[in-house]
């Protein structure tokens, strides 16, 4: 077997929105550099995502200069959107936790209504190293998060992606495998390692990164959901409620809190510099 290294990088300027992956990411203390500092929010200020409306799946935000983005989604016209100046914040509802961000603009929130068919607001994370503490059960004080749904990366391994699409091919769902890693809107993906290996990882290094290992990733009704069509099926959470169950959570992934800054770059070296149980308990949710 080869050496672990760092296969692909992911970024979600938009949370739930599609990403891209470029060669090289800057890794801050909540997250890779640029990664869901927008999000859209409902009426009643709770984040919107794939689990309300799967159509996000067709939606870009790509990153421009100084944090601006470019918006574009099928039968739409692209639309620039600014990094906002500091004005008047809203709350944004985020699972359990309310943070305070910037409102974009009339222009995105009626762009975003008129293409999602109900009522939304874009807002800006103006300040994540303030905003939004990460669960103090599995942090450290002072560390923050963006709009992620808990944690500030997400890691997922090649070969456990390929384990997993063996098992949906032995099951009574096969048509709907094998499954893109996409599924699973990780930030980092490994290769070279064996199958379910990052179960047992407490602290890694990817390239001058190091990172520790919070928990285990639970997954949700967004892994179901294809990212080029938005249709949804059954799997993986079929095939993860028969073989990873982990209590009432059905894994794959784990959360990493970065313990240094740093850049990552496909083709770095992964170090394991601690093994242990599956640290935590599984979070709910993690659609990302």
């Amino acid at each position: 077997m080869s050496k672990p290294a760092l296969h692909s990088i992911h970024v979600y300027p938009l949370k739930a929105a599609a990403g891209h992956s470029p060669r090289e990411a800057v890794v801050e203390p909540w997250g890779l550099a640029g990664d869901r500092r927008w999000v859209l929010t409902d009426e009643k200020n709770r984040a919107v995502t794939q689990r309300q409306r799967p159509r996000m799946a067709l939606v870009r935000a790509d990153p421009l200069a100084g944090g601006a983005v470019l918006l574009s989604a099928p039968g739409r016209e692209p639309l620039t959107v600014p990094v906002p100046g500091p004005g008047r914040t809203t709350t944004v509802e985020i699972w359990n936790d309310k943070v305070e961000g910037v409102p974009a603009g009339a222009a995105a929130d009626a762009w975003f209504s008129d293409c999602l068919g109900i009522t939304v607001r874009l807002v800006h994370l103006d300040d994540p190293a303030t905003r939004r503490p990460v669960d103090p059960r599995f942090a450290r004080p002072g560390e923050t998060v963006s709009f992620a749904d808990g944690y500030p990366l997400l890691l997922t391994a090649l070969a456990s992606l390929d384990a997993l699409n063996s098992l949906i091919a032995q099951g009574d769902r096969p048509g709907e495998g094998p499954l893109p890693m996409n599924r699973f809107r990780p930030n980092v993906v490994v290769g070279g390692t064996a199958p379910w290996a990052e179960d047992g990882w407490t602290r890694i290094a990817v390239g001058e990164v190091v990172f520790r290992v919070a928990k285990m990733c639970g997954r949700c009704v967004v892994t179901t959901t294809d990212q080029t069509t938005a249709e949804r099926g059954r799997e993986p959470l079929r095939t993860l409620a028969r073989h990873r169950r982990f209590g009432d959570k059905l894994v794959f992934g784990q959360n990493l809190v970065p313990e240094s800054p740093g850049s990552v770059r496909v083709g770095d070296p992964v170090r394991i510099l601690e093994q242990g149980p599956p640290p935590g308990n599984t979070d709910a949710g993690h659609g990302r």
